[in-house]
C-alpha cells in the first residue's frame, strides 16, 4: 500500500499568519495558534476522534436495550444501565465539542491556488470560521449536542405521567435523530485521514479488522433496532388488548398505566390481572389471536425479559446472522412497516457482502499475495525444467536456491523498492544497511564518509546457496562480494602449477574478488576485466552485498582520494591473493637459505678436510720415512724450528706424489669458490620462482 501525498505540506511551509509576527507566535500556547491540517498534531487528532466516533456509534444504540419486560404483562426501564451509558456518552460528548473547536482553528487550502502546486493555505481566523459555518458546522453541532442526557435528566423526571412506553419512545426517536449527523460525520474525516496518510489501515490484518468492526457496527444497530421494535410490538399487543378491556361502568377495568411496571403492587392492578386476558393474547408462542411476525423470536426465546450482557450479544448474533443471508431466515408478518424492514436489512446485507467483505476479503489477500506469486513462479520453474530435461542434480539446485531466495526475501524487490526513493533517503538507507559491514574490510575503514557512502550507494544484494562457484579460477572478476552471513572456501593452484594448492575459508565481514579492486585503481586500466586467481565456492547458504566492476570503477575515477599512499599497506595486507603470495614468497626463501647454508657447512668441511687433515696426514707419512731413512728423531720436541723441518720434510718427499697433491688441492679450491660464486649468484637474482607472479598493485603515487 503506498501512502499518497497531502496537499498542505509544502504550503504549510511557505505561508504563516502574517498578523502575528513570528517571535510572538511560539510564545502563544498550540491550542491558541492556528493548525496546519497537514501537520501531525491535526493527523493524531483525527485519528484519535475517528476512534471516538466509532466508540459513540457503538454506544448509542444501547439506548435501545434500556426497556425490557419486567413482571407479568410490563414494561420497565433500567435506570442502572442507563446511568453508565450517558455517562459514557458526556465523555464522549466532550470529544466532539473538542472537535468543533479544533475545526475553527484549523486552516485550509485556498480553492482557487489549487490551480498551480498544492495550494495556499489560508490562517485568517476570520476567514476560517466562515468557511466552517457555511459547511460543516450544522452537522458537527448536531452531533455534539447532548440530547438523550436532556432528555433523561430534565425532560423526561419533569413530566408528571410519565410511564416506561412514553420514555422509551421518546428517547429513541432522539437516540435515532443524532445517530443521522453522527453517522454522516464519519466520512468526511475518513476521507481526511486518507488525503493525509494514504490510508486508514496501513497494514493488512489492521485494515482486515477495520472493516470487521464496520461490519459488527451494522449488526449492532440492526440487531438493537430489532430489539426495540420488539418491545414496542408487544407493547401495541398489550395496549390493544387493554383497550378492549376497559369498562367504565364496573371495576376492575383496565388502564395504560396497569401496563407499566412502576404500578406493580396496586391492588386495583392485582384485580385486573386475575381476570385480565392480555397475558394470554399476547403470548408469542401462541400467536393465535397476534402476529408478532420478526419479533416472535425475542419473546419465545426470553430475550426481552435477560440481563444485559446476554441479549446484546444475542441481538448481535441476529443481526449478522439475517445480515449474512440477506435476511432469509426471517419470518416476517403482512405489516408494511415490518416488512419494509425486512427490505433494509437485505439491502444492507448486499451491500455489506459486496463492499465491506471484499474490502476485508482483499485486506486478507494482500498479506499472502506474495506468498501465492511465488507459488506460480516456483510452478512454472518446475514445468520448464521438465521440458528442458534438467538433471535430477541441477534441478535441486534450482529448488534449492528458489527456496532460499524466497526466504531471505519473502518476494520483495528491494532494488526497485530503493530506485523508487528520493537520492538522498536512498543514500542514507544504503548507509544504514551496509556502512558497518564495509567499515569491516580493513582497505575501506582507512577512507573518510564521502567515499564509503558513494560505494554503499552502489551495493547491490547477492545471494548464493549451498556448493555454488561463485568465480572460478582464471575467469573474469565482475564484481566484489561482501560477505553478511554464511561461509566461503577460497583456492587457488596457482595456474594450474604440479603440487600447489591453497585455500582458505571466508566468512561474515570477509571480501572477495580484490583482483577487481586493483583493476580499478589502475590509472590506464583497459575495458578487459582482471582474471580471478581464486576459485571462490560457496559453503552454505551465503547473503552478500556485490559491487559491480563499473560501479567500483566509477568510485575510483571520481574520488582519487582513493590513490593514497597511506591504503598501499592495508591492501597488501589484507588481500588474500597477497597474502598467498607472501606466504609463498617465505617458504621459497626459507628453503633456499636452507639449501644454501647446508652448501656452505659442506663446502667448510671439504675445505678444512683438505686443507688441515690430509696435510696432516702427508705430514705423518714424511715424518715416518725421514725416520727410517736416518732423518732428525727429536722433530717432536722441537716446535721452534717445525718451518725448518717441514721444508726439510717437503725437500724429501718424492717429486711425483707431491705434484698430485697439490693438484688435488688446488681443484678442490676451485670447487668451493664456484660453488660460493652460485650461490652469491642466488643471492642476487629474483627470490621468487618465475612460475610464483607477484600480484598486479594499483598505482598508489598519486597522494593526496
Amino acid at each position: 500500500m503506498v501512502n499518497t501525498f497531502h496537499p498542505y505540506a509544502a504550503a504549510s511551509a511557505r505561508i504563516r499568519n502574517i498578523s502575528t509576527p513570528f517571535s510572538l507566535r511560539k510564545e502563544i500556547p498550540w491550542w491558541y495558534q492556528i493548525q496546519d491540517p497537514g501537520s501531525e498534531r491535526v493527523t493524531l487528532w483525527n485519528h484519535i476522534f475517528f476512534v471516538i466516533c466509532i466508540m459513540g456509534l457503538f454506544l448509542d444504540p444501547i439506548y435501545f436495550f434500556l426497556p425490557s419486560i419486567g413482571g407479568s404483562s410490563c414494561m420497565k426501564i433500567d435506570m442502572g444501565l442507563g446511568i453508565i451509558v450517558t455517562f459514557l456518552r458526556t465523555v464522549f460528548d466532550f470529544f466532539y465539542i473538542c472537535h468543533v473547536a479544533v475545526k475553527f482553528r484549523t486552516a485550509f487550502v485556498a480553492p482557487g491556488s489549487r490551480v498551480f502546486g498544492r495550494g495556499q493555505l489560508v490562517m485568517d481566523p476570520r476567514a476560517i470560521a466562515l468557511r466552517y459555518l457555511k459547511s460543516d458546522f450544522s452537522i458537527d453541532l448536531a452531533a455534539s449536542l447532548p440530547l438523550p442526557q436532556i432528555m433523561i435528566w430534565f425532560i423526561i423526571p419533569a413530566v408528571k405521567t410519565r410511564t416506561a412506553a412514553h420514555a422509551n419512545h421518546t428517547l429513541s426517536l432522539i437516540v435515532l435523530l443524532q445517530y443521522v449527523p453522527r453517522f454522516i460525520q464519519i466520512f468526511p474525516l475518513n476521507r481526511r485521514i486518507t488525503k493525509r496518510t494514504g490510508v486508514v489501515a496501513k497494514t493488512a490484518w489492521s485494515g482486515a479488522a477495520y472493516n470487521l468492526v464496520l461490519f459488527c457496527l451494522i449488526a449492532h444497530i440492526v440487531g438493537s433496532t430489532w430489539y426495540v421494535l420488539s418491545i414496542r410490538r408487544q407493547y401495541e399487543c398489550w395496549k390493544g388488548e387493554c383497550s378492549k378491556e376497559i369498562n367504565k361502568t364496573h371495576s376492575p377495568s383496565c388502564k395504560i398505566s396497569f401496563l407499566d411496571c412502576s404500578s406493580e403492587g396496586n391492588p386495583e392492578r392485582d384485580a385486573w390481572l386475575k381476570i385480565s386476558k392480555v397475558a394470554e393474547s399476547c403470548d408469542a408462542n401462541d400467536d393465535q389471536d397476534f402476529d408478532f411476525g420478526m419479533f416472535a423470536e425475542a419473546f419465545t426465546n426470553e430475550v426481552a425479559g435477560a440481563v444485559f450482557i446476554e441479549k446484546y450479544f444475542y441481538c448481535l448474533w441476529w443481526g449478522m446472522r439475517n445480515l449474512c443471508s440477506y435476511g432469509q431466515d426471517i419470518e416476517t408478518s403482512t405489516s408494511a412497516s415490518e416488512t419494509s424492514l425486512c427490505i433494509l436489512i437485505s439491502i444492507l446485507g448486499l451491500v455489506l457482502f459486496s463492499h465491506l467483505m471484499s474490502q476485508m476479503q482483499t485486506y486478507l489477500q494482500s498479506a499472502t499475495i506474495r506468498l501465492e506469486e511465488w507459488r506460480v513462479r516456483k510452478r512454472d520453474t518446475e514445468e520448464w525444467m521438465r521440458h528442458r530435461q534438467l538433471p535430477p542434480e541441477l534441478q535441486e539446485r534450482v529448488r534449492r536456491f528458489v527456496q532460499y531466495k524466497w526466504i531471505a526475501t519473502r518476494g520483495v524487490d528491494e532494488k526497485n523498492i530503493l530506485e523508487a526513493l528520493p537520492t538522498d533517503l536512498r543514500r542514507q538507507i544504503q548507509r544504514h544497511l551496509c556502512l558497518a559491514l564495509v567499515r569491516r574490510v580493513p582497505f575501506f575503514a582507512q577512507m573518510d564518509d564521502q567515499l564509503l557512502d558513494a560505494i554503499c550507494e552502489r551495493l547491490e544484494s547477492s545471494l548464493n546457496t549451498r556448493n555454488t562457484y561463485i568465480i572460478r579460477e582464471g575467469d573474469p572478476v565482475n564484481e566484489m562480494l561482501f560477505i553478511i552471513r554464511g561461509q566461503l572456501e577460497s583456492s587457488t593452484t596457482d595456474g594450474g602449477r604440479t603440487g600447489f594448492f591453497n585455500s582458505i575459508t571466508l566468512r561474515a565481514g570477509d571480501f572477495c574478488g580484490e583482483e577487481l579492486l586493483t583493476w580499478a585503481l589502475m590509472p590506464t586500466s583497459s575495458l578487459n576485466l582482471p582474471c580471478s586467481t581464486r576459485t571462490v565456492k560457496s559453503l552454505t547458504e551465503v547473503e552478500a552485498f556485490a559491487l559491480r566492476a563499473e560501479d567500483l570503477k566509477y568510485v575510483a575515477n571520481q574520488f582519487k582520494r582513493l590513490h593514497s599512499k597511506k591504503l598501499q599497506h592495508a591492501f597488501r595486507y589484507y588481500s588474500h591473493q597477497w597474502r598467498t603470495w607472501g606466504a609463498c614468497f617465505i617458504q621459497v626463501a626459507w628453503r633456499r637459505f636452507r639449501k644454501r647454508k647446508l652448501a656452505m657447512e659442506l663446502a667448510k668441511e671439504e675445505e678444512y678436510y683438505y686443507t688441515h687433515v690430509l696435510d696432516q696426514e702427508e705430514l705423518g707419512n714424511s715424518n715416518s720415512e725421514s725416520g727410517i731413512g736416518g732423518g732428525s728423531t727429536d722433530y717432536e720436541g722441537r716446535g721452534a724450528e717445525r718451518s725448518s723441518s717441514v721444508g726439510n720434510i717437503l725437500h724429501n718427499i718424492p717429486l711425483g706424489p707431491a705434484i698430485l697433491a697439490s693438484k688435488f688441492a688446488a681443484n678442490t679450491r676451485r670447487g668451493i669458490q664456484k660453488v660460493a660464486s652460485v650461490l652469491h649468484h642466488d643471492e642476487s637474482s629474483s627470490s621468487m620462482p618465475k612460475k610464483l607472479f607477484k600480484p598486479d598493485e594499483p598505482d598508489f603515487s598519486a597522494d593526496t
